[in-house]
């Protein structure tokens, strides 16, 4: 009779696999990777070439005097000027209300597209809102002499660059958040605040003659 070898008492003391231990998950939570932001696309540089591409450019950019390298802005407030002159003799009061009007409300929409074709909310080199403002102060000073039409450009350009108290709040009021797409809000401040300024403009030049 052949007697089968007993197990070793080591054997018999290790306890039994447990087949769930090796299924369990790690308790440990894995955190997912960050999320990368949006990437916001550089603004685009005014060109000669990009105000030929649409009407609406030709109107913003002030028929050119907006892309002026250097202070783009008083550049269109002259351009205003001497083109008040050219038109002044041609047009009566009712006609030129008629042009700012007309005027507010096509270069609402030429602002809206430029600013959206450079993606930015306040370009520089629109300066449609410098024309009609300064339009509007000539019509309502005039006639006037050489000196008070230089006075007039002068202060205005005082409140447009320095933009205080009324015209910055102004300025802020319709600014795009960062990374927000230009829209018609933006549009309407870029010529918001340059009508502020043409109002300050007027009430000094009234007190003036006070």
């Amino acid at each position: 009779m052949v007697t089968e070898p007993s197990r070793p008492d080591g054997d018999a003391a290790l306890p039994p696999l447990n087949s769930t231990s090796f299924d369990q998950p790690d308790p440990t939570p894995v955190s997912p990777p960050p999320a990368t932001p949006p990437v916001t696309p550089a603004p685009r540089r005014p060109t000669v070439r990009l105000m030929f591409s649409h009407p609406a450019h030709w109107l913003s950019f002030g028929f050119g005097s907006g892309l002026s390298p250097i202070a783009p802005g008083t550049v269109g407030t002259l351009w205003a000027w001497v083109a008040f002159l050219v038109l002044n003799p041609w047009l009566n009061d009712v006609q030129w209300a008629g042009v700012l009007l007309a005027g507010f409300g096509i270069g609402w929409w030429a602002c809206t597209r430029t600013a959206q074709a450079l993606g930015t909310g306040d370009p520089g080199s629109v300066v449609w809102d410098e024309v009609l403002a300064f339009w509007l102060i000539l019509w309502i000073v005039m006639p006037a002499s050489w000196v008070w039409q230089l006075a007039a450009f002068l202060v205005f350009r005082l409140f447009d660059a320095a933009k205080p108290g009324p015209v910055g709040w102004a300025d802020r009021l319709f600014k795009a958040a960062p990374g927000q797409a230009p829209g018609w809000a933006q549009g309407f401040g870029i010529l918001f605040d340059d009508l502020v300024a043409a109002l300050c403009t007027l009430i000094v030049l009234a007190l003036w003659k006070i």
